[in-house]
């Protein structure tokens, strides 16, 4: 597959995980304004709009993070990285990359153990098993091995952040 196929792929899954945000904000947000109508005009307050709004401001987080935030979207401590040289950079991204590797790799048997023993919980007024709700985590964490995977595996061979190198109409994929 071409450089380019692969970035024209990349945009429109790229695009379809914003359109899951989008779907995720316009729930939480209806659920919002429902919680508020029946509490405050009807005096008949919902507990079930408490749920949908937790559930997705879950996934919205964590499936933003997973999918849409880039390399350079990410916290970083500016005054050291700033002050020291492009190679010292490079190894600091390298160093970072394979410890968050690692430690996501480590930590993947307990999340999916966590996750698999949640079936058996149900949220109150829902009755959503919390696997369904947790599952995001473990999908979060794979993303996470494999972008920072994918970022030491530039900063190794001296190419800068993925990020970086597949731009076209402004729009990082």
């Amino acid at each position: 597959m071409t450089s380019n196929g692969r970035a024209s792929i990349g945009r429109w899954l790229k695009k379809r995980s914003e359109n899951v945000i989008v779907a995720l904000m316009s729930i939480m947000f209806v659920s919002f304004l429902l919680q508020i109508a029946f509490r405050y005009l009807l005096n008949q307050p919902l507990g079930w709009t408490d749920e949908v709004t937790v559930l997705c401001w879950l996934w919205v987080v964590l499936w933003g993070a997973a999918f849409l935030l880039s390399d350079q979207d990410e916290i970083r401590f500016d005054i050291v990285s700033g002050a020291v040289s492009e190679n010292t950079r490079r190894y600091f991204t390298l160093i970072s990359s394979i410890a968050l590797v690692v430690l996501f790799i480590i930590s993947l048997p307990a999340s999916w153990n966590y996750v698999i023993f949640m079936k058996r919980e149900k949220s109150a007024y829902l009755g959503m098993r919390f696997d369904y709700l947790y599952s995001i985590y473990v999908i979060f964490a794979l993303a996470c091995i494999y972008k920072h995977a994918r970022i030491a595996w530039y900063a190794l061979r001296n190419k800068g952040s993925p990020e970086e190198n597949v731009v076209q109409d402004g729009d990082r994929v």
